[in-house]
């Protein structure tokens, strides 16, 4: 599903350059769900920027899906993002005017589904989160772990390659962390590609594989042994 080959990233600031990843190999099967673990500096987010494509690699290859990202210009970038990439971010990125299934057809709008076909799929994915009762709700009528529950239904509604997930726990509380966490177990197990960005080892402890950076550089990759498994309260 994704391949990474010696991936280098500088940042050249004029005066200085910063080296943030050091040639990266890295490989994520389809049905793999991985967490990226690494203290600040590490290199883990310019990891997910890459894989997301946000950011362009200073070296190396990327292969998602069959198709090679390196060299291909911002348009072509752009057109993944919305088609292959669902991302879920640790600040929700909804709408605030929007109800749930209005930003939950946001990528499709993007896409040009039209209307009763995207708003068919974005009430599908909502009700896959267990929110189909709440899909007129704005955002702040709504709490923490339901903005997330939104945010990872509109990263289902384009049947994306993978989801990235980026400090999804974040803002939350520890209930509804371990909520988010279950519905993202429960996507796992239904086929979804999973890579999380986390800095906490008992949130990575719900994923199946650990990637830990330092420096720039991968210094573990390790299956989880134990897996928690979390209950998504419906």
């Amino acid at each position: 599903m994704i391949e990474i080959k010696n991936v280098k990233k500088i940042y050249d600031t004029g005066k200085i350059q910063v080296e943030a990843l050091k040639g990266i190999n890295l490989k994520i099967e389809k049905g793999e769900f991985a967490s990226i673990m690494g203290s600040s500096g590490s290199g883990k987010s310019t990891m997910m920027n890459i894989l997301g494509c946000l950011d362009t690699m200073t070296e190396g290859e990327y292969i998602l899906d069959g198709e090679n990202i390196a060299g291909l210009k911002s348009k072509a970038l752009a057109y993944i993002r919305n088609k292959k990439i669902g991302f879920v971010f640790q600040s929700f990125n909804l709408l605030p005017k929007l109800t749930a299934l209005q930003n939950v057809e946001l990528p499709m709008i993007y896409a040009g589904t039209g209307i009763s076909k995207r708003r068919k799929k974005a009430i599908e994915a909502l009700k896959k989160v267990a929110l189909e009762e709440r899909i007129h709700h704005k955002p702040n009528e709504l709490s923490g772990g339901q903005r997330q529950r939104v945010a990872i239904a509109r990263s289902l509604v384009n049947e994306p390659a993978i989801i990235l997930a980026d400090e999804p726990t974040g803002n939350l509380d520890s209930k509804s962390s371990v909520e988010i966490m279950g519905i993202f177990q429960q996507l796992n197990n239904e086929g979804a590609t999973i890579i999380m960005v986390t800095h906490e080892p008992d949130i990575a402890a719900y994923t199946k594989r650990i990637v830990t950076f330092k420096d720039g550089s991968i210094i573990s990759d390790e299956k989880v042994e134990n897996q928690l498994i979390a209950e998504v309260n419906k």
